[in-house]
């Protein structure tokens, strides 16, 4: 507006500025003697100088009087202390509070001060809590994790509030009931709240609730997710639990097989037991079988096929060999059924191995680079390296090449290279890992072996590693869906938890030995691989 002085600078005023005394107008003068009808606009210049900056006309300049004005008094703002975290804090039915929370103090006088800011008696019952989803209480623990502008609630204290649910879930109303079962499903979560609520034989309750059968639905889903969430917090011991408690959950298997929720939640519930008691295992072996399993991986839901494999597989994992035999060779016939079940079990798990297969490798990826340098490591024990001067650098570079060259790349400079053509991918090098750790005496054995012979005769591990990895899932079908109609199932990946790291380790020491025995050389690759019967 004419005659106004415009300010870019918020929360300044008129008076906040004087003229310098470079300019011939009196500092007493009014803003309209800065120009009328021109405007100014004040900007921050170099130097923490503010100067007019015309907009309109040119007589100032005109007059020989350039306008700089200087701040006077500016304030900086400070920030605030470390231990001071700015908060808001909610209370049902009343406005939220702004707060300045000094972590320095006692969290039982900060719940004070609030509740008696909304003159709340009974301190001692209440705490703060944060009102995002989490609703994960406020303890002396976790809160230097409060950060700036969180926003909090007030709320009941988590004894009080275990209390309350230990009595609402056993109400004569249903209603009350399946909505306590609800909020204690969701407080669960909260280690602070659980280890109140199993204080006060929370966990019993709850499976007193499960045996007696009378619970179905949401109710009974709500029930075994507060179980599975109570029990995550490895306060209780799995040891502690009944046979009718067992066979209840096992019985849900079969019998809740629409309700996904419920289904989920038992199936969680059995794999802890057999993972966390032999008691417990044998137990739980006794009441479900593969047989029983198998079936979930038919369907459609991807958590169920994930937690019934995994019910499987710790089934297998605590079973004494003799008995992961028995269960896939069984001394009876197996029928055409039972074989297609076992085919489906053995497809969906190596397709498991997909992802990785069709992966290819980053050369900028450290953490994968990082694998291919623990093979050297590992062949050629290279723990120490020459210094990082610029004559060792050459030689760090050759020597990396020669070993890569022995370990039987084809890209001796960057054998990540090698990875990027899917498949097989990363999965590959997966192999390759795991044979040089799990059979690192072997895996040391075939790298010497070939680092001996003349290079001519040197069998290829790397370069051998990533086709034998290829054939074998073009073998397997990795990737591929499940054909209704076959039963071809491979007892063998039934009797190891990584069965195909496994067979690629038979494989390619069985390479090794054919490549020895015809003393072939690297344009003897395709007839080794035949000999050796992969074809």
């Amino acid at each position: 507006t004419p005659g106004c002085l415009r300010r870019d600078f918020a929360g300044a005023s008129a008076s906040s500025f004087t003229t310098s005394s470079s300019c011939s107008v009196p500092a007493s003068a009014p803003s309209r003697d800065l120009g009328n009808p021109v405007c100014h606009r004040l900007l921050l210049v170099a130097g923490g100088r503010w100067r007019g900056e015309r907009t309109g006309a040119a007589h100032l300049r005109a007059r020989g009087c350039p306008v700089v004005l200087a701040p006077k008094n500016r304030s900086v703002a400070m920030p605030p202390p470390a231990d001071i975290v700015k908060v808001a804090i909610e209370w049902p039915g009343a406005f939220p509070k702004l707060m300045e929370i000094d972590q320095k103090k006692p969290l039982s006088s900060i719940i004070k001060e609030v509740c008696d800011g909304w003159s709340l008696a009974n301190h001692d019952q209440f705490a703060l809590q944060h009102a995002d989803s989490s609703n994960f209480y406020i303890t002396e623990k976790n809160r230097n994790e409060i950060k700036n502008g969180a926003i909090l609630r007030l709320t009941t204290s988590p004894a009080q509030n275990a209390q309350q649910l230990h009595e609402r879930i056993q109400s004569s109303s249903m209603d009350a009931k399946l909505e306590a079962l609800k909020d204690l499903a969701n407080y669960s979560r909260d280690v602070t709240f659980a280890q109140e609520f199993i204080n006060l034989d929370g966990i019993s309750l709850l499976t007193q609730m499960v045996e007696s059968g009378t619970d179905f639905g949401d109710m009974l889903s709500f029930t075994l997710t507060a179980f599975v969430e109570l029990m995550d917090h490895g306060i209780v011991s799995w040891d502690t639990f009944s046979v009718a408690f067992i066979k209840k959950i096992a019985s849900y298997v079969n019998k809740f097989a629409s309700d996904i929720s419920i289904l989920q939640r038992s199936l969680a519930i059995l794999e802890s037991m057999v993972l966390n008691s032999h008691d417990l295992y044998q137990k739980v072996a006794q009441e479900i079988t593969i047989g029983q399993l198998i079936p979930h991986l038919q369907g459609t839901d991807q958590e169920i096929q994930t937690y019934t494999i995994a019910v499987i597989n710790a089934l297998f994992l605590k079973a004494p060999d003799d008995k992961r035999q028995h269960v896939i060779r069984a001394q009876r016939a197996i029928n055409n059924e039972m074989a297609h079940q076992l085919y489906v079990l053995q497809v969906l798990t190596f397709n498991l191995l997909e992802d990785r297969m069709m992966t290819k490798m980053d050369p900028q990826d450290q953490a994968q680079r990082d694998i291919i340098f623990e093979l050297r490591r590992i062949a050629f024990d290279a723990e120490s390296e020459p210094n990082n001067s610029s004559g060792s650098m050459e030689k760090r570079k050759s020597m990396y090449t020669r070993d890569y060259k022995k370990l039987g790349f084809i890209n001796h400079v960057n054998p990540a290279m090698d990875f990027t053509q899917t498949p097989p991918g990363m999965l590959a090098l997966d192999n390759m890992l795991y044979f040089a750790k799990h059979h690192q005496d072997a895996y040391i054995r075939i790298v010497l072996e070939n680092s001996s012979r003349e290079d001519k005769h040197e069998c290829p591990f790397g370069r051998s590693s990533i086709e034998l990895t290829k054939m074998l899932c073009e073998i397997l079908k990795v990737g591929e869906l499940p054909s209704e109609t076959c039963n071809d199932f491979h007892p063998m990946f039934f009797t190891h938890d990584r069965s195909f790291e496994e067979f690629f380790c038979i494989c390619i020491q069985l390479l090794n030995k054919t490549w020895k025995e015809m003393r072939a050389t690297s344009e003897d690759f395709n007839k080794a691989r035949k000999r050796a019967g992969w074809e």
